[in-house]
């Protein structure tokens, strides 16, 4: 092997240009997450953010519109992650072999106990929303992701293809189950303890296919 060789072989693989892109992003979002929990979404600034990342802020500009946009990617980045973690938790057979409720309410729990700080700032931010409607709107949009994800996952373990309740509408309210319950029991932990979440999930799927049963027999 020729000397030119040897270094060409060593030398680090040089990034296409969307491989670089896609990489400073990555390498903004860190870096506002890691801003936001130390400063909060107000006390954040673009200029933290970007000096964080080792960019300048012409380079956060330049792949988001501010820190709205790096916050609602980071929202809703995490949102489709747990209903990503759900889902594996539900499709793993040594789960799926027991009860798959009470896995998921130890999830919860796990989340409710570990993320601590992102819970507060999506508590913040969701005020912010609240009180700006094109961020609400925004905000909505995104987080529709997660809820078509966790709509489908409902409609496969379901497996009712002429539900009264549509999978979206179920989706709905299992987020708020779980955002609600999370958001208890890191006020007040003994109110919410391991298996409250699944005994809720037995509670309302008993309660749906109790409806798809009088549904069938009037008809």
């Amino acid at each position: 092997m020729s000397s030119v060789d040897y270094v060409t072989s060593d030398a680090p693989k040089r990034l296409s240009r969307g491989e670089a892109k896609a990489r400073t992003r990555e390498l903004l979002l860190e870096a506002a997450a890691s801003t936001f929990a130390r400063k909060g979404f107000h006390g954040a600034s673009v200029e933290a953010i970007a000096e964080a990342a080792g960019f300048s802020i012409g380079a956060l500009y330049a792949n988001f519109a501010g820190k709205e946009q790096l916050f609602l990617e980071l929202l809703s980045s995490r949102a489709s992650g747990q209903v990503l973690a759900a889902a594996e938790i539900l499709h793993d057979d040594d789960v799926t072999a027991g009860d798959p409720a009470d896995a998921l309410g130890r999830f919860l729990v796990d989340l409710a106990d570990k993320d601590t700080d992102f819970s507060l700032l999506q508590a913040e931010f969701w005020l912010y929303a609240a009180r700006n409607p094109g961020v609400r709107d925004t905000l909505a949009e995104r987080m529709r992701e997660p809820r078509e994800l966790l709509a489908r996952l409902v409609e496969e373990r379901r497996g009712e293809p002429e539900a009264p309740v549509p999978p979206s509408t179920v989706a709905t309210v299992v987020l708020a189950l779980f955002q609600g319950l999370v958001r208890q029991r890191r006020i007040d932990q003994g109110s919410v303890p391991p298996e409250l979440f699944g005994q809720a999930l037995r509670w309302l799927f008993a309660g749906l296919d109790e409806e798809t049963r009088q549904r069938r027999d009037q008809s």
